[in-house]
This record gives C-alpha cells, structure tokens and sequence, in this order.
C-alpha cells in the first residue's frame, strides 16, 4: 500500500509542478501581449502605416505576436 501511495504523491506533485509552469507561461504570454500593445500604442499613424497597421487593429496585432495567430 505504501508503494502506491508514494506513486500517487509523485503523480501529484508532477501535476502541481506543470500547473505551475502553464500559469508561468500564460503570463509570459501575457506580458508580452502587454508590451506589444504598448509599443505598438505608441507609434505615430505614419509609423502604422508603414508597418501596415493601423490603430484600430493593434490589439489583433498584438494578440498574433503573443500567441500566434489562432
């Protein structure tokens, strides 16, 4: 009985473990999406423009740099 409830504790753990690097990743994610939003806020229309852009569409933008276009 031991044996198995060490599985179940590793088994566990292993679960805590990638729950915690998911919720790290989403935030990396996140702020990425953050600062590319601000980046992007910032440029002038020209700028825009020239990227192809324009201020209507920047969340869009910002969202397919983060997390890809989905």
């Amino acid at each position: 009985m031991t044996a198995v409830d060490q599985i179940q504790v590793l088994k566990s753990n292993a679960t805590g473990a990638g729950f915690l690097q998911a919720l790290k990743d989403k935030w990396v994610r996140y702020s990425v999406y953050r600062k590319t939003l601000n980046e992007l806020s910032e440029l002038s229309g020209r700028d825009l423009a020239d990227l192809g852009l324009n201020r209507s569409n920047l969340r869009s933008a910002a969202y397919a740099a983060a997390y890809g276009d989905q």
